[in-house]
């Protein structure tokens, strides 16, 4: 018991660092856009990041089934800060963005292995509990991130918002080492073929964030559709209930909230004149109440079942898209896109724990790895695909001012009017004594969909 409490308290402080970076990149992004003239890369360098984590996930996936989680935590942590030091020293732009896509390697190791720490070091009737604590360790940060970022730029410059997670990451990871390192293996099923799909989905994705002609997005979109639908698990695309839309809508509730997520501050800081800490409120706003739905579903969630939850949760997601998408116009007040971004911020914790929860509790712990992994790569190639198509039509009518932030937010509203409906599809499958549910890597060249 003691030992579980130490590796708690060791992920959560992990997790908290990983969210500070989060919020603070997020808030921070405009002026170092404009500081490294780079704003036509500025979606890039968010999904950029979230393009090079699937394929670190498909193999922290793999990894982490066939010789346990403590070797791919350690890999990941390790290229994230090494990511982390080359966005904060980088001369320009696509150094910057460079950076960002060696810290998603690292960070997708990392995220999946943290889940099938969970899933082999704590029991079954913990497993919500502890994932619900990871959620709320976005509270500390969500209150302080974007404030400090604010100070951080403006009095030591934005190269510290990465560096300064550096220098806490190191020690915060040893204080897990022991504990995890004890976790062994149980000689599941290892599908590194899997890494080939997620380097070309990868590589699709990062063809739409540098392609600049329609027939490139083409080429991307294709790409990612080809290679994502083998990395995920079958029936995904179809609407198959339990596990598959279970992925899909973790996908697609991550896909709509980033998008918002990313481009409120742009909207506030360069159409408003808020300053970097005054705009990322809406930062704090979302991921504040992130935090407390997670918090709420865990000690209350149980008297609505998983269904009930997720389609509130994505009813809020798509509350926050609108209202971010009302205030591209200017007569509206800021107030609305704060508060209405709450709404977008709750259901992110409604979703985020409860389709974590359900993904360990339909896979056999052998596969743990490989369906944390789907999770993640759902998660990763729907945001990607939803940056690059808002960010490619943001900087073909950049010069139209608000016109651009309008069609930005209208993209997010896609996935999150999808979202909706999804949700009803999440119940059936082995959780009502159905068949087991096939693992993500298990039919890579069946024609998946």
């Amino acid at each position: 018991m003691e030992n579980r409490r130490t590796l708690t308290f060791g992920m959560v402080t992990l997790v908290t660092l990983i969210a500070f970076e989060a919020v603070a990149v997020t808030s921070a992004m405009p002026t170092v856009a404009r500081a490294l003239d780079g704003l036509p890369l500025y979606g890039f360098a968010f999904g950029g990041a979230l393009a090079t984590s699937v394929v670190g996930t498909v193999l922290g996936g793999s990894w982490c089934d066939r010789a346990g989680p403590a070797r791919p935590t350690a890999v990941g942590v390790g290229l994230f800060c090494l990511g982390l030091l080359g966005a904060g020293l980088a001369p320009q732009m696509w150094v910057l963005v460079l950076g960002r896509l060696v810290q998603g390697f690292g960070g997708g190791l990392v995220n999946v292995a943290l889940f099938v720490i969970i899933g082999r070091a704590y029991p079954a009737s913990q497993h919500a509990r502890v994932i619900s604590f990871i959620s709320a360790a976005w509270v500390l940060p969500a209150i302080l991130g974007p404030a400090v970022a604010g100070l951080v730029v403006d009095w030591l410059g934005w190269r510290w918002v990465f560096l300064l997670v550096v220098l806490a990451a190191v020690p915060a990871f040893f204080g897990i080492w022991r504990p995890i390192s004890n976790i062994s293996d149980l000689s599941g099923r290892a599908a590194f073929s899997q890494a080939w799909w997620a380097a070309g989905a990868a590589l699709g994705a990062l063809v739409l964030f540098v392609g600049g002609h329609w027939w490139l997005l083409v080429v991307g979109f294709v790409i990612v559709a080809v290679c994502g639908v083998r990395l995920l698990p079958h029936g995904t695309f179809t609407l198959a209930r339990g596990l598959p839309s279970v992925v899909l809508l973790r996908g697609l509730a991550g896909a709509a909230f980033m998008q918002a997520d990313v481009f409120i501050p742009l909207l506030l800081t360069r159409e408003r004149g808020f300053s970097p800490a005054l705009a990322g409120l809406s930062v704090t706003a979302g991921a504040l109440f992130w935090a407390a739905g997670s918090w709420v579903q865990a000690r209350q969630g149980q008297r609505l079942s998983d269904t009930v939850r997720l389609r509130i949760g994505a009813a809020s997601i798509a509350a926050g898209v609108l209202s971010a998408i009302v205030v591209s116009f200017a007569g509206v007040p800021v107030f609305v896109v704060i508060a209405g971004w709450c709404f977008g911020g709750l259901g992110m914790g409604l979703v985020s724990p409860v389709t974590s929860a359900l993904v360990l509790r339909l896979s056999d712990p052998a596969g743990q790895g490989a369906n944390s992994s789907a999770l993640s790569v759902s998660d990763a190639l729907l945001t990607t695909t939803a940056l690059a198509a808002g960010g490619a039509l943001f900087a073909a009518l950049l010069d139209r001012g608000p016109v651009a932030y309008l069609v930005a937010f209208a993209v997010a509203l896609v996935p999150a009017a999808a979202g909706v409906l999804v949700a009803g599809r999440t119940f059936g499958g082995s959780e009502d004594g159905g068949a087991p549910i096939a693992l993500a890597g298990e039919r890579a060249g069946a024609g998946r969909g």
